[in-house]
């Protein structure tokens, strides 16, 4: 079986307590339980940060070690060519993750420099978006 990196960017350490009216109550842990429900035996790395460039050494080091990666790169997503770049460097699929609606929220939040990658964006399904882009990633891996 495979390993499916799941990345999450800034912020998302305060999943459950951050705007709760925005993101839910759930946590960071509930994401990674119901990636695991539904990976279909394959490995989940769930793997959070504040910082910009951790996230770009988790997508190189997934170039060797992941089969696909499910990316939330929250604020990095409007802003970060650093790491469209490292994404544009690996070969398996990547989808995108956001929780909320991000085209009902401000302007800037519109704009996705990762959408530029990925194989698919997922927008507005709440925590829900997290296990359709697994079940997606692992359907993919089973046409490969």
């Amino acid at each position: 079986m495979a390993t499916i990196y799941v990345l999450n960017g800034p912020n998302l350490n305060l999943l459950g307590k951050r705007q709760p009216e925005i993101y839910g109550h759930e946590t960071l842990q509930d994401v990674e339980d119901l990636c695991r429900d539904v990976a279909g035996g394959h490995e989940i790395r769930m793997l959070q940060s504040n910082w910009e460039g951790q996230i770009v050494d988790w997508i190189h080091e997934a170039r060797d070690k992941a089969a696909a990666i499910v990316i939330n790169p929250a604020a990095l997503t409007h802003t970060s060519v650093a790491v469209l770049d490292a994404l544009n460097a690996f070969d398996g699929p990547v989808i995108e993750v956001h929780i909320s609606q991000v085209h009902k929220r401000e302007a800037f939040r519109h704009h996705s420099y990762v959408s530029l990658r990925a194989d698919g964006v997922i927008a507005g399904l709440g925590l829900e978006g997290y296990a359709a882009a697994v079940r997606r990633v692992v359907g993919l891996l089973g046409q490969a």
